[in-house]
């Protein structure tokens, strides 16, 4: 089985927005509703512009599926634009702030337009279709994906406040996908004050995953680390500039004994993905050392405001050099719940290729076969002496 990899292709007012994946097993069930929803997901959300009423997203397998079933060969999902004008698209002069314009332009030699149609993220129908694809995997082995609103602009629900797994659930409920009932009516007032003052605002959100077995990723190397893997594809959607696992960020200000989980074992009464290892607490977020613990991942990531403002920043002319008003695009005030469920679908093919990896085989089947294997390996009864001291080697530099 090859290495699961995913590549994007498409312009924002292109022919479509295109996945490309290769290193799917043999004989995946491919539910095209399933994939459909997320992207109408991705449409979703208080405060989206225009785009959203013009087009009505849905994939179309143009290869490497037969019989609603993946073939073990590379499969190509195409999410067709109804706003397809790329030829006809009028050419900006003047950059704006916050966007690739300015800096893709004077790398490329490039008019803005031949920038800003691939840095939309426009291009996130095709991560979402492609991470659909991947949940399905992960579904096949009991794990689940979910996502709510934590912030937007300067509103935050409170530091406290944590959803049950059944409460998470309930997010698209809410135009904002706040779960916080105090916190959501203030956040769309947020919103709609962006809006008035022709401003956009962002937000963070939260991605909370459960049934990962303890033993995805890798500590070996730099870049087989999970968390940095997660992060990197995090960063590289649209408009992201932050990420933290579990409590990542507020733990600079604590010390280790407020910090890190303690660990707890029970004798597993069956097949166990985490083994019988349990924690009273999550700060590590699921992950140490690079590498899933059998505790629920949770990722926390922060998005800037959108770069398009409808009254726009200061700019200059790129032809002339003249000060002026940055050009506008048709955009979104705020596009945060949306942002979340392509965090959801994006996350789900970071973590299906990690637990492909950790499995291999080219089938379905097989990978089912090799994960029994491992959990039962995992469930085995722990007793005994462990040959150790019990002392740890210094760890420092």
């Amino acid at each position: 089985m090859s290495v699961l990899t995913f590549h994007s292709a498409g312009e924002s007012h292109g022919r479509g927005c295109f996945a490309f994946l290769e290193g799917l097993p043999y004989g995946l069930a491919v539910d095209t509703d399933f994939i459909d929803a997320q992207l109408k997901r991705r449409q979703g959300g208080y405060g989206r512009g225009g785009r959203m009423k013009i087009e009505s997203d849905k994939a179309e397998a143009l290869s490497g599926v037969r019989h609603g079933k993946t073939m073990g060969a590379p499969v190509v999902l195409a999410v067709w634009n109804k706003d397809f004008r790329l030829e006809k698209a009028p050419e900006l002069d003047c950059p704006r702030p916050g966007h690739a314009d300015l800096a893709g332009h004077l790398k490329f030699g490039a008019p803005i337009r031949d920038i800003l149609e691939r840095a939309s993220a426009r291009e996130t129908a095709a991560r979402v279709a492609a991470g659909a694809l991947c949940r399905l995997l992960l579904k096949e082995f009991g794990i689940e994906i979910r996502s709510h609103v934590v912030r937007t602009g300067p509103v935050a629900v409170p530091q406290d406040f944590a959803p049950s797994w059944e409460g998470l659930a309930k997010a698209d409920a809410s135009e904002v996908r706040c779960l916080h009932a105090a916190s959501e009516p203030k956040m769309k007032d947020v919103i709609d004050q962006a809006k008035k003052e022709g401003d956009t605002v962002g937000g963070v959100y939260e991605i909370v995953v459960q049934g990962l077995p303890i033993g995805l990723g890798d500590h070996t190397q730099w870049d087989r680390k999970l968390d940095g893997r997660i992060a990197q594809a995090m960063m590289s959607i649209q408009a992201m500039k932050g990420v933290e696992i579990g409590t990542g960020f507020a733990n600079a200000a604590k010390t280790g004994r407020d910090v890190h989980d303690a660990i707890e074992y029970r004798k597993p009464l069956g097949q166990d993905p985490a083994g019988g290892f349990m924690r009273p607490t999550n700060g590590a977020g699921g992950l140490e050392g690079g590498i899933t613990n059998g505790a629920p991942l949770v990722v926390r990531v922060a998005m800037k405001p959108i770069s398009t403002l409808m009254k726009p920043l200061p700019s200059v002319k790129l032809s002339t050099g003249e000060p002026t008003q940055a050009d506008i695009e048709r955009s979104d005030f705020c596009a945060l719940p949306a942002a979340s469920v392509v965090g959801e679908n994006f996350l789900a093919f970071v973590l299906a290729q990690a637990l492909c990896e950790k499995l291999g085989g080219d089938s379905i089947e097989e990978m089912k076969r090799n994960y029994e294997g491992y959990v039962k390996h995992l469930s085995q009864p722990r007793g005994g002496k462990s040959g150790g001291s019990g002392k740890a080697e210094d760890s420092s530099e």
